[in-house]
């Protein structure tokens, strides 16, 4: 529990005098802790595992933009913004926060006497796995925790592909594109989907601009943003690319995160197997060689 100077601050915060005597109330049994989370993430982990525990969440799992939560499930929680003062109004015993939280923040709460458990940017299923286990274990649900490995682990397995990869864009808001080392990226990979964007040297976050695509289209386009260029009519004639969209809620989070992302993978993955690779639809319609977009966009032919 706080300490002497959190509760200070508590009854100077709630307007009301109280003693600081020391004294307690024993408990007969070790009560799991009351849980603020204050990062999109670990919000969607804990209202899996440890619902009754989570006094709140981060805002931005109220925010469809930026959640990784389905809203009717993360409506079940009040949102903070993460202010020192917000989280003392609701007295947790743990604040779950990214591990980039303001040192200013993170001293005020030491202070307080509050733990603050930091989470980071889960790169592979095996963090992730390692992430829900330590929050289980900090939250007192362990079980739940174990339950929620098992099904990430299955739906990673699950969605394994075989076969020649398809060549993949994963085309996410602002127009950017996955690197080598992210979650998403790796889960392209696990479903049997070639991350083009990578094979062509491009990194986290890179641009990738409508010219590019038209030039030298994937197998697979994977459209998770809604900017102008992704949105554009040129993109209908390559007809050679199979278009698809992806929830951008599926591209940052590890957790129960996988389960929703690896289900839409191996969808999309199935989807297109139903095809030939263009270079085999060509010749079974036309056995001379055709010019490819690149070629005709090289010579001044090719639409924008």
């Amino acid at each position: 529990m706080a300490g002497c100077a959190r509760l200070l601050w508590l009854t100077a915060f709630a307007g009301m005098t109280a003693g600081c005597s020391g004294e307690g109330v024993p408990s007969a049994e070790k009560k799991a802790p009351t849980i603020i989370s204050l990062n999109p993430c670990s919000d969607a982990i804990l209202a899996e595992i440890a619902p009754a525990n989570l006094l709140a969440i981060s805002h931005y799992s109220h925010d469809p933009r930026a959640s990784s939560m389905n809203m009717e499930t993360a409506s079940n929680f009040p949102a903070t913004g993460g202010t020192v003062e917000e989280v003392l109004a609701l007295d947790p015993d743990v604040v779950v926060a990214s591990t980039f939280m303001a040192p200013a923040t993170r001293a005020a709460f030491d202070d307080l006497g509050i733990r603050v458990e930091p989470v980071g940017i889960a790169a592979s299923l095996e963090d992730s796995v390692t992430q829900v286990r330590r929050l289980a274990d900090m939250a007192g649900a362990r079980d739940r925790g174990e339950a929620l490995v098992a099904r990430m682990q299955q739906a990673w397995a699950g969605a394994a592909g075989t076969g020649e990869g398809v060549q993949t864009v994963l085309w996410q808001p602002g127009g950017i594109v996955p690197g080598e080392g992210a979650l998403v990226s790796r889960m392209l990979q696990q479903a049997g989907l070639v991350n083009l964007s990578v094979a062509r040297g491009m990194g986290q976050a890179d641009y990738l601009p409508l010219e590019s695509m038209l030039a030298d289209p994937p197998e697979l386009l994977l459209v998770a943003g809604r900017e102008r260029s992704q949105k554009h009519p040129a993109l209908a004639t390559l007809t050679d690319m199979q278009t698809e969209r992806f929830d951008p809620a599926l591209l940052y989070c590890g957790g129960p995160t996988i389960l929703r992302a690896m289900k839409r993978l191996d969808e999309v993955r199935r989807q297109t197997y139903r095809f030939p690779p263009a270079a085999t639809r060509a010749a079974e319609t036309d056995p001379m060689p055709q010019p490819s977009l690149a070629d005709t966009a090289t010579s001044g032919s090719g639409k924008r």
